[in-house]
């Protein structure tokens, strides 16, 4: 190797080093690893939540034997109705005693929270999307060149497309936080919290303020 390379060498190491010590005003922004959110979109997913906070409330061993009585929210929305019948349903269905009245009972609770982020970020396609498109295209040129009928480049793109469709689906900017707790004499003895995506004119459904609550624009009929 000669003198020049090992110069243009040594002066990469060195300035790789650079980095190393430089500093800066603020931190600089890093990622999470590649996490996966559920969509919730349809009332069967209401049904799947509620099989599972109703398991794992009587998987408690502090609420064994215990009554338990499911608490109407505070603001009634569509998944609020859903959602306690659907809850007080599974916890009936897998054995728990549940009572019609709050009285010597574990009291069930949830809390619904709707957050819209208003300036998201860029958020990289699901894992693999990219490798499907590319080979989507390039299966999809093969009957171009070899086979007489050019129609028939669709179907390799479309086998691709129905095998791996079913599980894209788009971030968007609303997501919903959905709590559910027992407690009993002041004391809380299950929390459980889950956090799903939401399609934006769902957003109703869990509480969320319509367009004109949200602005707050006064009306009025006088010009």
């Amino acid at each position: 190797m000669s003198v020049r390379t090992w110069g243009v060498v040594l002066g990469a190491v060195l300035l790789g080093g650079c980095f190393e010590v430089n500093t800066s005003q603020a931190p600089i922004a890093t990622t999470y690893p590649i996490s996966e959110q559920q969509r919730m979109q349809a009332a069967h997913h209401w049904e799947v939540l509620a099989e599972h906070e109703a398991r794992d409330i009587l998987a408690k061993r502090d609420l064994w034997g215990k009554p338990l009585y499911v608490e109407a929210a505070e603001k009634e929305t569509a998944f609020s109705r859903g959602f306690r019948s659907l809850l007080t349903s599974e916890l009936v269905q897998q054995g728990a005693i549940v009572h019609t009245r709050p009285d010597a009972s574990a009291h069930v609770s949830f809390d619904v929270q709707v957050v819209r982020h208003e300036d998201r970020g860029y958020v990289r396609p699901p894992q693999g999307a990219l490798t499907a498109l590319a080979a989507g295209i390039a299966v999809a040129t093969i009957p171009f060149n070899h086979w007489t009928e050019p129609a028939l480049g669709l179907i390799p793109a479309a086998a691709l497309a129905d095998i791996f469709s079913g599980s894209w689906t788009p971030t968007g900017p609303q997501e919903v936080i959905i709590t559910t707790q027992v407690s009993q004499y002041d004391t809380l003895r299950y929390s459980s919290s889950n956090l799903y995506y939401i399609n934006a004119g769902d957003s109703e459904h869990y509480g969320a303020a319509g367009e004109g609550e949200r602005t707050n624009l006064p009306l009025s009929s006088e010009w």
